[in-house]
Order: C-alpha cells, then sequence, then structure tokens
C-alpha cells in the first residue's frame, strides 16, 4: 500500500484529464493513510502528529507542462551525494527540455547505476528549496514513454523520505538540476502561523 501511494504522489494526471484536481487530492490522501497507518511508513511515529496531513501548495494545472525527452547518446556517469555522506551511482538518461510559465528550461533524468530502469528519476532543487520546500531538494518519478513526450508535473513533487527521518539516504539534487525559478507546487513545508495566510 506505502508504494503504491508514493508512486500516486510522483505520478499524477495530466491537465485535461477529468477531475485532475480530485484526482491528485485523492492521491495526497492516499498517501496520508499510507505513512499513517503502514508499518513500512518513514515517519517516525512521535512525529506522526507533526508531519501529518503532509502540506502542499494548492493544486495548480500551470505546473503540469509537456516535456520531450532528448536521450544521452554516452549515458555519462556520476556520483551524487547523499544526506548520509555517501556516494551513490546515477547515469544520466537524458534532458527533459519544456517551458514553465514562459520560460525555457530543462531537468535531467537519472538512473541508479546497477537497478532496472522502471522509471526516470529526476531531482531538483529550486527557489524554494530551505524556505518553503526541504532545503536538500525535492523529486520527481517518471514513467518511461516510447514517443520521449512527457508531462512533467510538479503538483506531484515530493519531499524524500530523509526529510521525515534522518535514517533514510536521499540523494541530493546535482547542481544541473538546480532551477533558478520558484516551484510553488507538489509538497512543501508546513507554514508555520506567522507565514500563514
Amino acid at each position: 500500500m506505502l508504494a503504491a501511494a508514493v508512486g500516486l504522489a510522483g505520478c499524477t494526471p495530466g491537465p485535461g484529464v477529468e477531475d485532475y484536481a480530485a484526482k491528485i487530492a485523492e492521491a495526497r490522501a492516499e498517501k496520508d493513510a499510507a505513512f499513517q497507518s503502514s508499518p513500512d511508513s518513514p515517519i517516525p511515529p512521535d512525529k506522526k502528529n507533526v508531519l501529518l496531513p503532509l502540506a502542499y501548495y494548492p493544486i495548480d494545472e500551470m505546473y503540469a507542462v509537456p516535456a520531450e525527452l532528448e536521450m544521452s547518446r554516452d549515458r555519462s556517469r556520476l556520483q551524487i551525494p547523499t544526506s548520509t555522506g555517501k556516494l551513490r551511482d546515477y547515469e544520466r538518461i537524458g534532458t527533459l527540455r519544456f517551458s514553465l510559465k514562459g520560460t525555457v528550461t530543462q531537468l535531467t533524468a537519472f538512473s541508479e547505476v546497477g537497478q532496472p530502469l522502471s522509471r526516470l528519476f529526476v531531482p531538483f532543487a529550486d527557489e524554494t528549496s530551505g524556505t518553503e520546500t526541504y532545503a536538500a531538494g525535492r523529486y520527481l518519478e517518471l514513467d518511461p514513454t516510447v514517443t520521449g513526450i512527457y508531462v512533467i508535473d510538479f503538483n506531484g513533487a515530493y519531499h524524500p523520505f530523509c526529510y521525515y527521518n534522518t535514517g533514510y539516504d536521499c540523494p541530493y539534487p546535482p547542481a544541473e538540476n538546480r532551477l533558478a525559478v520558484p516551484i510553488r507546487a507538489g509538497e512543501r513545508l508546513p507554514e508555520t502561523p506567522r507565514a500563514a495566510r
């Protein structure tokens, strides 16, 4: 159940889908329920009352955009530092190019070396990192397509498990995936009473 809930949060329906916002809201509720009750929950029991329900930006279809994946010719590898001080080996699958609110940008899609390529891993940081969202960035995961056309839906962006529990080993977004714009979509830090609107 936990894996399914996390997957729903990371892969949401694209804009134009009937009941788009309702489907995302349902996926978020399922993730909260899984994190609350699953024995595999990354949230320690003494933090559940603080961290649940998870905090999100309002659902905004403007943050769900088409992207074209330009495959990497050499599948170059890099070692990505993690939250526990380790290095994990990844390879670049390709570059996702897209336009977000009129700004052309890109993110690199990765796969961990030695793991089956079941989904594209897209870690990123942005101008909200460290203030409105987790300082170490957020993640997206995309199912591979035969066309090379994807929907990057930042409404499905989520915090890595190390945000909830320092016992997890989470890769940091590399420099090439640090966006110079704020991405106010997806999971965020809880608003403090002072910051509440």
